[in-house]
């Protein structure tokens, strides 16, 4: 895995919650809507269901929630791990450049203004913080081994 995939992954894990938390609120607001019955269908001899319609999307909320919540946990466990790596780094430009870019996930144009440096500048300032994280990383990963 490269550096800039690795760092990556948190903007995946945040994307992926973020959408989880839309379904359920959109679940939720499903639910609270009553929905009418259609009488205008053929009647059918059956036993009724002693349950409210909405129960089943609440219940899908609720597991939607224990999703999310254990999607965070683990969001914040990585996050915790990739800012020790990145802190870890020798040359404080790389390190704040990479945090901006991969931790609070900022675009190149951001964060050259808040740097006080050129966007082109920037960019291969980049390029040369992804390839000493990568260098930090496999030894990282070799030692461990």
């Amino acid at each position: 895995m490269k550096a800039k995939e690795y760092l990556q992954q948190l903007k995946r894990m945040d994307t992926a919650i973020t959408l989880k938390i839309k379904e359920a609120d959109t679940l939720r607001t499903r639910s609270e809507s009553m929905g009418g019955r259609d009488y205008s269908k053929e009647r059918v001899q059956s036993s009724p269901s002693t349950d409210a319609p909405y129960v089943k999307t609440l219940a899908r909320v609720i597991d939607l929630e224990q999703e999310i919540d254990q999607e965070i946990d683990r969001l914040s466990a990585k996050r915790h791990e990739i800012i020790a790596q990145i802190q870890g780094l020798k040359n404080s430009k790389h390190i704040e450049l990479l945090y901006k870019r991969y931790v609070e996930f900022k675009r190149f144009d951001l964060i050259a203004k808040e740097m006080r440096y050129t966007y082109s500048y920037i960019r291969a300032l980049h390029r040369h913080s992804l390839q000493e994280f990568e260098r930090a990383y496999k030894i990282a990963q070799n030692s461990t081994k």
